[in-house]
């Protein structure tokens, strides 16, 4: 089992910066690809970021490509999602996940979910 317990959340100015953090515990979490998804009621998970055990290899998708910086320390079994320029579009629950099976890269797959993290952004 892999824990993971998001925080950071909360209301910021359009433009403004933010950076969530995911606690992971457990099964060696160090050891799994990890992501960030967001969710905004009524729509599908969206994924904005993953990072590999090393913390070198990351992938962000098009659409928050040079906001969203992803990063992690295992020592202290912590994961970052540093956004920038945010967005009312942005405003949406924040998720971490962790893939402990092979899916490919960026994983396909995650198996296990924090409880999210809200994030507001507005003018």
């Amino acid at each position: 089992q892999v824990q993971l317990v998001e925080s950071g959340g909360g209301w910021v100015q359009t433009g403004g910066s933010l950076r969530l953090s995911c606690a992971a515990s457990g099964r060696t979490s160090s050891s799994y690809d990890m992501g960030w998804f967001r969710q905004v009621p009524g729509t599908e998970r969206e994924f904005v970021a993953a990072i590999a055990p090393n913390g070198i290899n990351t992938y962000n998708p098009r659409s928050v490509k040079g906001r969203f910086t992803v990063s992690r320390d295992n020592a202290k079994h912590m994961m970052y999602l540093q956004m920038i320029y945010l967005q009312p579009e942005d405003t949406a629950v924040y998720y971490c996940a962790a893939a402990t099976s092979d899916s490919g890269w960026p994983p396909r797959q995650y198996e296990y979910w924090g409880q999210g993290t809200q994030v507001t952004v507005s003018s």
